[in-house]
């Protein structure tokens, strides 16, 4: 059986200088090629996909909220922002807590909870319900993602974590893009309610089909909780200077990435182009290419090495963007694609290599990396707002452009660090 282990290799000894070299040889770890990792990484795939369509279902919405509730652009964006920042700080405690309830638990209750949850958003009175419903999908949602990535990092072999986590985020790009289109193109049709209805029942399924799938973590501590605990890990975290750098990437990579989707809706509503609300949302296909650049991007950083991988994936999102400051509609859809190419690279090796720099409390390290991740989401997905209304796209674009400028600093920070396996 490709899980079988012994009780000493489920709780090796920390003063024991073989332990980690027994867990990367450990046969018990899921191997590529088994019918275990290709049940593995549908689940998470299909995990991937929930996550990200409920959360980000309402982004090509923001226009239609601040029309119909009568907001700037701003405030019509907040039902994505405050999603985001539930999930990002109540995150920091989900990795803690699955290892006192146990990995695949949390996860599956996360994503029943997060399906329901869209459901009832459908009948949601007013704004500040729907702001209210939002916010507990965000908190709910924080038992998925850490998580995942710290399963990956626990029960896949090492050589296989990358392509793994390439799957998983090329869930949560088809997710995102499939919610984005099916919300506005139900909103000009129908009704943005009716959106959230079905997606919230086929949420459901896809829940019921992870349940089923996913194998039981059998390499993950089991403690109970404790919230020293919980603060000297994170503590211990925010001291290794790989790891920091890292989750200045993250904060300042997927704040970026989450300005430039929010407003290049206004702007393609606007005059001169004046599209309609589907049309728009056609702009979220690019995402397909995002999904294709997590797995590719995943096997190239093998190869090439992480740090070069990282900055090509950078070169990508600069390029992209400094496209979007054309006119013509083909040449401004060119560089969100290529935006987001570069985005989803950057992503999928970042996070990837956070259970490589620390060798325990990785739940707590991976919670870490998402909060800032989701943190710069919620912030400058907000922020952008009153850049689009003082400069319209130039000023957004100054603002993302500037993100990028800090994320290669950080990558050469990170590069001039010794690495650690």
């Amino acid at each position: 059986m490709d899980r079988e282990r012994t009780f000493k290799d489920h709780f090796p000894s920390r003063r024991d200088p073989m332990s980690r070299c027994r867990t990367v040889l450990d046969p018990g770890l899921i191997r590529s090629g088994t019918n275990t990792f290709r049940r593995t990484n549908l689940a998470f795939f299909a995990a991937g996909f929930v996550t990200f369509i409920t959360l980000y279902d309402v982004q090509p919405l923001l226009p239609v909220f601040s029309r119909e509730f009568n907001l700037p652009p701003a405030l019509g964006s907040l039902p994505l922002s405050v999603a985001t920042a539930a999930l990002a700080l109540t995150m920091l405690f989900s990795g803690t807590i699955s290892e006192t309830w146990g990995r695949k638990r949390i996860m599956v209750l996360s994503l029943f909870c997060t399906s329901v949850l869209a459901l009832l958003t459908a009948f949601s009175n007013g704004f500040a319900e729907l702001l209210a419903i939002r916010l507990l999908q965000g908190m709910v949602l924080a038992g998925l993602p850490s998580v995942a990535m710290t399963y990956l990092s626990e029960e896949i072999e090492p050589r296989s974590i990358s392509s793994a986590m390439g799957l998983y985020i090329s869930g949560t790009a088809i997710g995102g893009m499939s919610g984005r289109i099916f919300s506005a193109a139900m909103a000009e049709a129908t009704s943005w309610r009716l959106a959230f209805a079905v997606i919230g029942v086929a949420c459901l399924a896809l829940s019921g089909y992870f349940a089923q799938a996913l194998p039981a973590a059998s390499h993950s501590p089991r403690r109970p909780f404790g919230v020293g605990y919980l603060f000297t890990s994170l503590y211990r975290a925010l001291q290794e200077p790989g790891l920091r750098c890292l989750y200045g990437l993250a904060f300042l990579g997927m704040g970026g990435f989450v300005t430039l989707y929010n407003y290049i809706t206004f702007r393609l509503l606007a005059a001169p182009y004046l599209l309609s609300q589907t049309a728009v949302s056609l702009i979220f296909l690019v995402y397909l290419l995002g999904s294709l650049s997590s797995s590719v991007m995943g096997r190239l950083a093998g190869r090439l090495g992480r740090s070069a991988t990282v900055r090509a994936g950078l070169a990508l999102m600069a390029g992209g963007l400094l496209l979007t400051l054309a006119a013509p509609v083909p040449v401004v859809v060119a560089g969100v694609g290529i935006f987001t190419i570069g985005f989803f690279g950057v992503h999928t090796v970042a996070s990837s290599w956070v259970g490589r720099r620390v060798p325990a409390s990785r739940a707590q390290a991976s919670s870490l990396y998402l909060f800032f991740y989701y943190l710069g989401s919620s912030i400058f997905g907000t922020a952008g707002g009153y850049f689009w209304t003082a400069a319209g796209w130039p000023g957004v674009a100054g603002l993302v452009g500037g993100l990028l400028l800090g994320s290669f600093v950080l990558v050469g920070r990170l590069t001039a660090l010794p690495e650690r396996e």
